[in-house]
């Protein structure tokens, strides 16, 4: 199935998003996943303050994951994400009805284009 995550990690260390992407991806890769594409969206503000482990939260860094997995693997990223002290905020939907001639439709991960 093709999923998709979007996932919010605490600003100020690229390198700490960088380790979150990685680690969720490894998780994929060993469950015989591929990841589709994976998308750096930066720096926004939140719609609404969160907390989150006695901190309350007013930016957060956007990240888009997309890949092809089993339900299983999904739901270990999923709770991986969920753990991750650096994450505010992850939410993984299923893309499409499974079936091959559907799945075409879903072209790259586009965003904001500033060029």
């Amino acid at each position: 199935m093709l999923y998709e995550i979007i996932g919010i990690a605490r600003t100020g260390n690229l390198a700490e998003v960088k380790e979150i992407v990685l680690s969720a991806g490894q998780i994929i890769l060993r469950n015989g996943g591929v990841i589709r594409d994976v998308k750096n969206w930066g720096t926004f503000l939140l719609p609404k303050p969160i907390s989150r482990l006695q901190t309350r939260h007013t930016k957060g860094h956007y990240f888009v994951m997309r890949y092809d997995a089993s339900i299983a693997a999904h739901n270990k990223v999923k709770d991986t994400l969920a753990v991750d002290p650096r994450m505010i905020r992850a939410g993984g939907v299923k893309l499409g009805d499974g079936k091959l001639e559907g799945l075409g439709r879903f072209a790259g991960i586009k965003w904001r284009d500033f060029e």
